[in-house]
């Protein structure tokens, strides 16, 4: 899949060329190098208006920064290979000269962020958890290349093969949806898997969750072993819930509630379960 850059921006493969970089498969070095694409990831973008200050996570070797430009933000590109650095500071030496853009050499996992209004990025796929859980605690909306599998599991319904512990505890903080799917064939070179845009929009919580620690810790250990009635999920997994009064617990809870798997509850049952936990364990 490959399509002509739009008048005005650079071709995705040219800079590719430029750079000289062999692409490091064992670094999640996949280029995104069709130009249609990374034409309209911008346009996706859940913010109305021009956002002052955008974040860009893996910047490669810049097709999409300079999409980005175009937009007259201010952009600071994060970008951990030390050639690929060198190189975009030279391929866009005059809007760094401006005060445009500043390029910054690091691993964005833990290196510290300034203060941005949107993130737009083609995420490392190896790390795309953890800098998905920083931009939702940090309330940023954002427009992320992801892997397809985990697009899908972050839209997914209750009830569905998909839905599980990233679905409910990534909507508990942001409305997320699929943008539009993106091919391997769209990368340089084609990854082993599918992908696709998100949208991911902050919002308040829909439900109350006085404890978010406590309701992350119970959701994984439910899902843990999803295919166990809600019962037996919650007996075999408190070295994770950290539960100590489990006995208690389920003597509190309705028997159709235990009787069912973790997949079926609605995020707001995970919410009351939690609820329930911690009432319990105040008492115990």
């Amino acid at each position: 899949m490959t399509g002509p850059a739009a008048p005005g921006f650079r071709d995705p493969q040219a800079l590719l060329q430029r750079a000289g970089i062999v692409p490091r498969t064992d670094r999640d070095q996949h280029f995104l190098t069709d130009a249609r694409v990374l034409d309209r990831i911008p346009t996706h973008r859940p913010m109305p208006g021009t956002p002052g200050h955008i974040l860009e996570i893996g910047a490669g070797t810049g097709a999409l920064t300079d999409r980005l430009l175009a937009l007259g933000a201010a952009v600071t590109a994060i970008e951990r290979d030390g050639d690929l650095v060198e190189f975009l500071r030279h391929e866009f030496a005059d809007p760094i000269a401006d005060g445009q853009l500043r390029v910054i050499e690091a691993d964005a996992v833990d290196a510290p962020w300034p203060a941005v209004d949107c993130c737009i990025a083609n995420l490392p796929y190896s790390v795309t958890s953890p800098l998905l859980f920083r931009l939702l605690h940090r309330e940023t909306p954002s427009v992320l290349m992801v892997q397809r599998e985990v697009a899908d599991r972050l839209c997914a319904d209750v009830g569905t093969t998909d839905y599980g512990r990233l679905t409910v505890t990534a909507g508990y903080h942001a409305e997320i949806a699929i943008a539009e799917p993106v091919p391997r064939s769209a990368f340089t070179p084609p990854p082993a898997v599918e992908s696709a845009v998100v949208t991911v929009a902050p919002r308040p919580p829909p439900y109350p969750v006085r404890d978010p620690d406590r309701f992350t810790a119970v959701v994984r250990a439910a899902f843990t072993q999803r295919r166990k009635t809600l019962r037996n999920a919650l007996r075999n997994t408190t070295h994770i819930s950290k539960i100590t009064s489990i006995d208690a617990l389920l003597a509190t809870l309705d028997d159709d509630l235990l009787r069912r798997r973790p997949g079926t509850l609605a995020p707001e049952e995970f919410a009351a379960l939690t609820a329930a936990v911690s009432a319990v364990e105040a008492n115990a």
